[in-house]
C-alpha cells in the first residue's frame, strides 16, 4: 500500500466532520467552547448555560443580575470576537438569560 502525504489529526477530524456533514454543529459547539476564551475566567465563572439555537443566536445563562446587565451592552462586540476567533461566522446574536 502506498502512502500519501502525513495528515495532522485535526486535518483528519476536519475531514471525517465534513463528510458526516456536522459542520454547523462542530461550528456551534466549538464557539460554546470558545465563550470562556473571549469572555475570561472571571465572566465564564457566573456562565451556567450556553448553547446556538438553529437560527444561530447564542443564549448564555448567567447567575448574577448586574454581570448580565453589563454584558447586555456588549453584546455585539462579543458576537464579533466570538466569530472572529471562530474564523467564520457562526452565530449572529446573543441572548443574555
Amino acid at each position: 500500500m502506498k502512502r500519501s502525504e502525513a495528515k495532522s489529526v485535526g486535518q483528519i477530524i476536519d475531514e471525517m466532520i465534513a463528510a458526516t456533514g456536522n459542520t454547523v454543529t462542530y461550528d456551534r459547539q466549538r464557539v460554546c467552547y470558545l465563550w470562556s476564551e473571549v469572555v475570561g475566567p472571571a465572566i465564564n465563572r457566573y456562565t451556567s448555560r450556553r448553547y446556538i439555537d438553529e437560527r444561530g443566536v447564542m443564549h448564555v445563562h448567567i447567575d448574577s443580575a448586574a454581570l448580565k446587565n453589563e454584558l447586555s451592552y456588549l453584546r455585539d462586540t462579543l458576537v464579533r470576537q466570538l466569530n472572529e476567533v471562530a474564523g467564520k461566522e457562526v452565530i449572529n446574536a446573543i441572548i443574555i438569560h
